[in-house]
């Protein structure tokens, strides 16, 4: 039951950060770029959780000193380094190319794993991979007969190792006894601290001067897609194999599409269809695996 559990907590994670395109256009529309949106959803998860921690389980948000380097790996090695490299591919390559690139990251999960927490490879995991991979091949729209070049391969791929950062780090700091919530809360610390020199603050507060719902709307949508989602899925890490949690999150860009084709009436084809049967697939594989 309690891996059942894990499961699901990593999938609601996975439909939550599918819905990140919600946040994204709402801030573009308001004036910010793509990175400032990365920084305000940082600041504002730290709040979160800091007053959260402190007024309901501030005792958790006492961490050792030896293990700052977890929560270092998480915030500025994951969280930041997967963004910067992310949009840095966006300026080389199509979104469908970057985004395919990016979920390279259950492979760099799982041999990571391999090697550092001698989580075995099954004819299942690999089976499961290969149909996550080809599903998000189709979901995003193919390759199209893009060029990629060696930077858009690069950035790209440092995106999806970045990504995969967050499974390995976590999975650090939970086996040294630490919550999903003090997980969530440092690494979202560390990773505005790295975001903030990046972007134009003052531009940042222009904006939401100039539309003073838009900070409500970022709040909320924060806390939906980036507190909820990591708090559920660093809790569903907890209870399963890194690379396993790794693939069932790759019903993200499913999420994604399904958002897309709804609220922004985006062309949703008959291969996104089949990619997101290839992704229920591989999940269904990683819950019988």
């Amino acid at each position: 039951m309690k891996q059942k559990l894990s499961y699901i907590y990593v999938i609601c994670a996975a439909l939550l950060w599918g819905c990140m395109g919600i946040l994204v256009r709402t801030m573009n529309g308001g004036g910010l770029s793509s990175a400032e949106v990365v920084t305000v959803r940082a600041v504002i998860t730290s709040i979160i959780m800091v007053m959260g921690m402190f007024l309901f389980n501030r005792k958790e948000l006492k961490i050792r000193g030896k293990d700052i380097w977890c929560f270092l790996g998480t915030g500025i090695l994951s969280v930041v380094f997967f963004n910067i490299c992310y949009f840095t591919c966006m300026n080389y390559c199509s979104l469908s190319i970057a985004a395919i690139l990016l979920y390279t990251a259950p492979a760099f999960v799982m041999v990571m794993s391999f090697f550092l927490f001698k989580e075995a490879f099954t004819w299942k995991k690999i089976l499961a991979l290969l149909c996550a991979f080809g599903g998000c091949v189709l979901v995003s729209g193919g390759f199209g007969g893009s060029s990629i070049g060696l930077m858009g391969l690069l950035t790209g791929l440092g995106a999806g190792f970045g990504y995969a950062l967050y499974s390995i780090f976590g999975r650090y700091a939970l086996q040294r006894g630490y919550s999903s919530f003090t997980i969530t809360t440092y690494t979202f610390l560390f990773a505005a601290a790295g975001c903030i020199p990046l972007t134009g603050v003052s531009h940042i507060a222009e904006c939401f001067l100039a539309k003073p719902g838009l900070i409500w709307q970022a709040v909320l949508w924060t806390f939906l897609t980036t507190v909820a989602a990591y708090l559920l899925y660093t809790k569903g890490l907890a209870g399963m194999e890194a690379g396993k949690a790794s693939v069932l999150a790759t019903i993200e860009p499913v999420m994604a599409s399904v958002v897309g084709a709804v609220l922004f009436k985006e062309d949703f084809t008959q291969a996104a269809l089949l990619g997101i049967g290839f992704v229920l697939v591989s999940s269904i594989l990683m819950m019988k695996e």
